[in-house]
């Protein structure tokens, strides 16, 4: 489909304009990218004092085009007794704006993975959808504003919930969503409000209050997403996840799901009953409900992606996708190597070692619903480039001429040497070693051994990106320092090779032939029972270079 849009004439000639370039400017400096405004809007004209609450929103609304709009169409025949085919998970990039949206409703339309036979021929997505653009973002920064305000109109007036509200608001004008639509999501921002003025009067923000506040997010865009399908004419429902039945533990800001419990419930909530309407479910990525609290849990960043592979283990499907603003998974970081190229075939355990080591391209955790049925599909698509192949995640693949498969870079890492020529020979020494770190609620990464110390990494960032305080880093050497030497070293990175480890001789022998060539040195290598990964510890300030010439070696 190709809509068209017609500029507006008072835009095209600057009138009414002003406070739109303001705002841009205003956005782009606090979140380095403009404000997604589309040329197809006006401002109103007339804009009252700041002090009118009604006003101060300074709507931008859509200028109709002169001809009828192209809208996506998908028929759902009633008394189908179709149920979901396929899930199909948007991220925050690819539904950013009302014109990113338009994209994700084409492409849901166009039966990526049924052709053009539409419901007639058997296809029923299910949708999971993240914020919109850089909202959690937003939403986190509005938390912490709220902190430091003293007055709940101080609280009205953060910048943050002016662009979050702006953002919304014009994507809902200008996708001409239903008045049903809009009051949900005016409730909703209502509620966001209020919760930034309780912190403000607790003057405390909790995890808990933290989950509840960025949730906002998902359910904003979901039903603004719905609410488009619907005007285009497609059955379409609303679904918030942690109601649906999305069960996790009570572990805030970073949830982990209770399978037992979350796949059965969510079956039973996302699948159609005999002789009901079918219809398009648009499902909150990224949100939980705690076990025991009954409070909204969140994933961790990039638990969307776990949200999409668990509705596809629950529903039994063959295959879900996960539509990104890449070309699948890459054989590196593009932003390291230029001309990383396209992965076409992954194991859930490669796909679960690259996002483990840092790639950003998948939740870590994201596999587990898959290789716990054992045959569903995973496939990386780019909703940018529709027509890349992307990136198909399964249980096996034939590894007999595949070398190395992606290089992933993690930095800003901490190596600790733990040293005890007395009693490393002992029983239970690495127990003990190891003890401590769990005690402390250190997540440990690498691990070396020699005949007397323990080398381990520091993992910073692990899903919810929490890096080890020095303070964390004294206390270890305290009670470290009852049985052994102690020493830190900073500035480390981890170069992890995705490989055929049954060839690592040969995978090896030319890695460190071309980090003699560059003279960069590895400190630290580890080999686990995995088929799977290589990693090597190198100075931080060699690190791109490394990963460079390594991937120029192979590739």
């Amino acid at each position: 489909m190709v809509h068209t849009l017609v500029p507006c004439p008072q835009a095209a000639a600057g009138g009414g304009a002003v406070h739109v370039q303001a705002r841009s400017r205003s956005w782009a400096a606090r979140y380095g990218a403009p404000l997604p405004l589309r040329r197809s809007w006006r401002a109103h004209a007339a804009q009252a004092p700041r002090s009118a609450p009604a006003q101060r929103r300074r709507r931008l609304v859509r200028a109709r085009a002169a001809t009828q709009e192209a809208l996506p169409t998908l028929a759902i025949p009633e008394g189908s007794d179709l149920q979901p085919t396929v899930v199909m998970k948007f991220g925050g990039s690819s539904v950013r704006d009302a014109e990113r949206m338009r994209e994700v409703a084409e492409i849901v339309c166009s039966c990526p993975c049924g052709g053009d036979s539409g419901a007639q021929g058997g296809y029923l997505p299910c949708l999971v959808l993240s914020a919109m653009g850089k909202t959690t973002n937003m939403l986190l920064e509005a938390g912490d504003a709220a902190l430091r305000c003293t007055s709940a109109p101080e609280v009205a007036e953060i910048a943050a919930l002016e662009n979050i509200k702006e953002l919304h608001r014009a994507t809902m004008d200008e996708l001409e969503v239903d008045e049903e639509t809009r009051a949900e999501v005016e409730r909703l921002l209502g509620g966001l409000e209020q919760l930034l003025v309780g912190a403000m009067i607790m003057e405390h923000l909790s995890n808990r209050a933290r989950d509840q506040l960025v949730s906002y997010g998902e359910r904003m865009s979901t039903r603004i997403f719905a609410g488009y399908l619907r005007r285009c004419g497609i059955p379409a429902r609303q679904v918030d996840a942690f109601a649906a039945g999305m069960v996790t533990d009570d572990a805030f800001t970073n949830a982990d799901v209770q399978y037992a419990e979350a796949l059965p419930a969510l079956r039973e909530s996302l699948s159609f009953s005999p002789g009901e309407q079918r219809a398009v479910q648009v499902v909150t990525g990224f949100l939980g409900r705690g076990k025991n609290t009954g409070a909204v849990t969140t994933l961790g960043r990039g638990g969307s992606d776990l949200t999409c592979t668990v509705l596809g283990a629950a529903l039994g499907l063959p295959e879900v996708q996960v539509w990104k603003d890449v070309d699948g998974v890459l054989t590196s970081d593009p932003r390291l190597v230029p001309g990383a190229l396209p992965v076409r075939e992954l194991t859930y355990e490669e796909a679960t070692e690259l996002a483990y080591f840092g790639a950003q391209v998948l939740h870590p955790a994201a596999m587990r619903p898959a290789q716990q049925t054992g045959n569903m599909a995973v496939r990386v698509m780019n909703s940018y480039n529709r027509t890349a192949p992307g990136t198909a995640i399964r249980a096996e693949r034939d590894l007999s001429k595949s070398l190395l498969t992606s290089i992933v870079l993690k930095d800003d890492v901490t190596i600790v040497d733990v040293v005890s020529s007395r009693s490393l020979g002992q029983v239970g020494f690495l127990a003990k070693v190891f003890e401590v770190f769990r005690q402390n609620g250190i997540s440990v990464d690498m691990v070396a051994t020699s005949e007397v110390s323990v080398s381990v990494s520091l993992d910073p960032a692990k899903i919810w990106r929490r890096p080890v305080e020095d303070h964390e880093l004294e206390d270890l050497g305290r009670e470290f320092a009852e049985f052994a030497e102690f020493r830190v070293r900073r500035g480390a990175a981890i170069v992890s090779l995705v490989c055929n480890v049954q060839r690592s001789s040969e995978i090896l022998q030319r890695v460190f032939a071309t980090l003699f060539d560059k003279g960069i040195n590895a400190e630290m290598i580890s080999q686990g029972s995995s088929k799977t990964n290589v990693s090597i510890v190198i100075d931080q300030s060699r690190a791109k270079e490394a990963v460079t010439a390594i991937h120029s070696a192979f590739f």
